[in-house]
């Protein structure tokens, strides 16, 4: 794996341990076997809907993924508005494997992923059939032709779904940094952007990080009793509001972390306000996509700085 992929310090044996009540051996199997049943039910059922409009088939794709939520004995909590408007890029924090429905059932669209979801049960399928990007974490050259794509499908009216942490966080402490190189797709397409806060209740149930095995999170997932999934739709980025990709990054990052950062300062004559950091200059172009975008180490966190956990490989494991 390239060192200089994004990694979380979390841990399943420190951040997925919780003492929720059990739903018992035999509601967990049957919550496993209806959950692939409706996955199995939603992907032999998707062809019949190509025939049908983009309207229709998101409208079906949120019944299905909601259905898939609930028959692993999750409860879904919607906050904010979710309008079916255009092309966007829509972006989230990264909790669990569950973010992937989570998301589907609110605001439906062509997700990117790393290649290695392909082969995960019943994800990848799901993942496979619902237009999916998929990118090799492992060459960063294929990066820029990734955000080509991506720009692409967002010029054609389609509403693309990233987690730009690039890996897992088990949201109890904050999240990673939102790497800035999949916003350059919403500025070259011209696209609003949607940020998404995602949170779960109890967290360490859903929480899929470091070298944890998906058959183990979603058992951990179907044995808790009450488990609710919450998906908070923030207002949009318009396009143009931001003309290069870092700082619309943070923007969309601190929105999602509901940290407060105002626009526009207005500060007296004699004060200075510095720039955004990574703001482009007068009369300097926008950054375009480049490979680099996705090898920069995350900054500490107050999670990191709360536990001494080595930072382990959780990006293997986890959609970027």
């Amino acid at each position: 794996m390239n060192p200089w992929l994004p990694t979380s310090p979390c841990t399943p044996g420190h951040c997925a341990r919780h003492h929720a009540p059990a739903a018992g051996r035999a509601r967990t199997v049957a919550r496993l076997v209806t959950g692939a049943v409706t996955v199995l039910a939603g992907l032999l059922c998707a062809p019949l809907t190509l025939p049908l409009g983009r309207p229709a088939r998101r409208c079906l794709t949120r019944l299905w993924c909601r259905a898939v939520i609930r028959a692993f004995g999750v409860r879904l909590r919607v906050r904010g508005a979710a309008t079916d408007g255009g092309a966007q890029l829509v972006v989230a924090n990264h909790v669990s494997w569950l973010d992937i429905p989570l998301v589907a059932a609110v605001l439906p669209g062509r997700m990117l992923a790393k290649s290695e979801v392909r082969h995960w049960p019943v994800l990848g399928p799901l993942a496979a059939r619902g237009g999916t990007f998929f990118l090799d974490r492992d060459r960063l050259r294929a990066l820029p032709g990734t955000v080509r794509d991506l720009a692409a499908a967002l010029r054609g009216g389609a509403r693309v779904v990233v987690f730009p942490e690039g890996s897992t966080w088990c949201g109890r402490a904050g999240g990673g940094r939102f790497r800035p190189a999949v916003f350059q797709a919403a500025l070259d397409a011209g696209v609003p952007v949607r940020p998404v806060r995602i949170r779960y209740e109890p967290a360490g149930p859903a929480a899929f990080v470091g070298d944890d095995p998906l058959l183990a999170s979603l058992w951990r997932v179907a044995a808790v009793r009450d488990l609710t999934a919450e998906i908070q739709v923030l207002p949009p980025v318009p396009a143009g509001r931001h003309t290069d990709r870092r700082s619309l990054a943070r923007a969309a990052e601190h929105a999602v972390a509901d940290v407060h950062v105002p626009a526009y300062v207005h500060a007296p004559a004699h004060v200075h306000v510095p720039a955004p950091r990574g703001a482009a200059a007068p009369g300097r172009p926008a950054h375009t996509a480049v490979a680099s975008d996705s090898a920069n180490r995350p900054s500490p966190s107050v999670h990191q700085c709360a536990s001494s956990i080595p930072a382990p490989a959780s990006s293997r494991r986890t959609p970027s």
